[in-house]
């Protein structure tokens, strides 16, 4: 880091650096911005980040983030169990929310197959997923996971386990291959999930 900054000053635009999306310029405008707040709020931010840190784990049936042992979505007497919708990870949880369309279950993965980064199968919460589908209220699992190699890899696996046990779909894409669903608006995952298809 250059020496334009005293070290106090540089260490925190390092750190914030390595958030996902801020670069160099933005870590700088983001440090300098800090700067200028009243310390009060800098505590504020801090111990935010610390207890959600420290509070926020996952839920014990769909493994999305939960400061509770079961989120509220699980919890939601409203939401219909016999539709659980497959996720890589929680923030596909929050854009399919978003849509206000779906009230079935969700089951977050927390990753993707992807042999060369290491991950298998026994590395994402696939186990639990056969045995809430294999459950006799559950119906239909929907597979709603980004149409990248990795995704599609996913899938056909996730596919050939369900199957015997039920319903299996997926949702249609209006996204280009390699898309994200995070990135989607909420009209074209509404849509998304209304064209959903079994899976062959």
């Amino acid at each position: 880091m250059s020496t334009v900054y005293t070290r106090p000053l540089a260490r925190l635009i390092e750190q914030l650096q390595r958030l996902p999306g801020i670069g160099p310029k933005s870590a700088q405008r983001l440090a300098l911005h800090l700067l200028k707040r009243p310390e009060s709020e800098i505590q504020a931010l801090a111990q935010a980040l610390l207890d959600a840190k420290q509070q926020v784990g996952v839920c014990g049936v769909c493994f999305h983030l939960s400061a509770e042992p079961v989120c509220d979505i699980c919890r939601t007497p409203t939401r219909e169990d016999s539709v659980i919708c497959v996720v890589a990870d929680s923030r596909d949880v929050i854009a399919i929310e978003k849509t206000r369309e779906y009230r079935g279950k969700y089951h977050v993965l927390g990753g993707l197959i992807s042999p060369m980064d290491g991950i298998g199968p026994e590395q994402l919460q696939i186990h639990p997923l056969i045995q809430r589908a294999s459950q006799e209220r559950v119906i239909e699992v929907i597979l709603a996971i980004n149409p990248s190699i990795e995704g599609e890899t996913t899938t056909l696996y996730l596919g050939q386990l369900l199957k015997p046990f039920v319903k299996v779909t997926r949702i249609a894409f209006g996204l280009p291959v390699g898309g994200d669903l995070e990135y989607a608006d909420e009209m074209t995952l509404a849509k998304a999930l209304e064209g959903r298809r079994e899976l062959e």
